[in-house]
């Protein structure tokens, strides 16, 4: 077995969790300002004076504000003039004072005021009539805005997407910060893989590093899985425990300043057969391609079928058929870990430097197991460059 698998006790992993050292910086309060005004100058581009960003990570995106959803109103709304408007309950003040990193006009509704007869009330104050609607918001804000308004509101993905998609310098530092926790959080957890492990006890390791290392709340999400569950991408329910010459998917990330990672491994515990050795190769020969077509100006979807060419070729598939690969070859990660751009059959969006995606055309071996390779890469002006280095060999998911 290699060195990177098994033979670290608890206490040895937990040795080498100390609070990272080499934190990226925030984001600078002149970024947030340029985000705005490039969300002005696409809304004048797409014939929009208005644009209403509710809580979520579109509201963080633009002021810095970590707010989630809920049934009361919080959202932006940016004119093409004036500061920006904040909608919020009245009670709620203090608590956005504490986290905006912008300036704003504050316009505040009591618990049995109707908020978006506010909202309208502003855009008529300042002239604007020309509505469009952050894609994440709940369809209830639409409704609720409809009583109000007489025109269509219309769907502010392109100028959110617009944003959002291509990370400045400051952005790729947090991204990179958190991938790298991760992947250290990764090779620990395969340090400590020992017979009869459980999956929940994995997790909860895995929890508790990027804790220790000083992401923002551990773990965003874990998935460990053994044997035949790894057959399934995102899992199945119970507890597994480990045996000799099952495959272990780990699948994790963590955020900083609310940026995540999202970094998956596949490795065999034991000595892995024929079966196994072949479709690990296939899906690092698969992910080795998708990186090597990328490049600005590229379709999106080109990058997914460079995956495909490679599983095809080898039989598998064709398209979502098993033994294959079931779903698209990558997503965008950000703020949010599943965000535009994805890489996936339709997608026409050419490739634009500062663009960020994961790169993992996961093969599904039905009934016996998967195996998915995941790292994320930023385009640059000639290609690519990797977030995380990929794995070398089934046993050896370490660089």
């Amino acid at each position: 077995m290699s060195s990177q698998i098994g033979g670290l006790s608890l206490e040895q992993a937990r040795a080498q969790l100390t609070p990272w050292t080499q934190r990226a910086a925030p984001i600078a309060t002149q970024e947030y300002a340029q985000r705005i005004e490039r969300a002005r100058r696409l809304m004048r581009a797409h014939g929009v004076d208005a644009l209403l960003i509710g809580a979520g990570t579109s509201l963080r995106y633009f002021t810095g504000v970590p707010w989630g959803a809920s049934e009361r109103l919080v959202a932006l709304l940016l004119t093409l003039d004036g500061d920006p408007v904040l909608i919020c309950p009245a009670f709620e003040e203090g608590s956005l004072d504490a986290v905006l990193k912008i300036a704003v006009a504050k316009h505040l509704w009591e618990e049995h005021e109707d908020p978006y007869a506010l909202v309208v009330q502003v855009m008529d104050d300042r002239h604007a009539h020309a509505l469009a609607l952050d894609p994440g918001i709940a369809f209830a804000v639409h409704t609720g805005l409809r009583a109000h308004l007489g025109t269509a509101i219309r769907d502010a993905a392109a100028i959110i997407d617009g944003c959002r998609m291509c990370k400045s310098p400051a952005e790729l530092a947090l991204m990179q910060q958190a991938c790298d926790m991760t992947l250290l959080v990764q090779r620990l957890a395969a340090g400590i893989a020992q017979e009869g492990i459980g999956t929940d006890q994995l997790v909860r390791f895995i929890d508790e590093a990027h804790r220790a290392l000083g992401a923002d709340n551990g773990s965003t999400f874990c998935i460990v899985q053994f044997g035949h569950a790894t057959a399934f991408p995102h899992g199945i329910p119970g507890v597994q425990h480990l045996r000799a010459g099952e495959l272990v998917l780990i699948d994790t990330g963590c955020t900083v300043q609310g940026y995540h990672s999202d970094i998956t491994r596949t490795w065999i515990y034991g000595t892995p057969d024929d079966a196994q050795r072949r479709i690990w190769d296939l899906e690092q020969a698969a992910q080795a391609a998708a990186f090597a077509a990328i490049r600005p100006g590229l379709a999106c979807e080109a990058v997914d079928q460079a995956a495909r060419s490679v599983l095809e070729a080898a039989g598998l598939g064709p398209d979502y058929r098993l033994p294959g690969l079931p779903h698209r070859t990558g997503h965008g990660c950000g703020l949010a870990i599943h965000e535009a751009p994805y890489l996936v059959r339709g997608n026409a969006q050419p490739l634009q430097p500062g663009m960020c995606a994961s790169n993992e055309p996961m093969i599904v071996v039905p009934g016996a197991f998967g195996v998915r390779l995941e790292d994320h890469f930023y385009v640059t002006d000639t290609g690519a460059q990797w977030f995380t280095p990929p794995s070398p060999a089934i046993d050896q998911p370490f660089a």
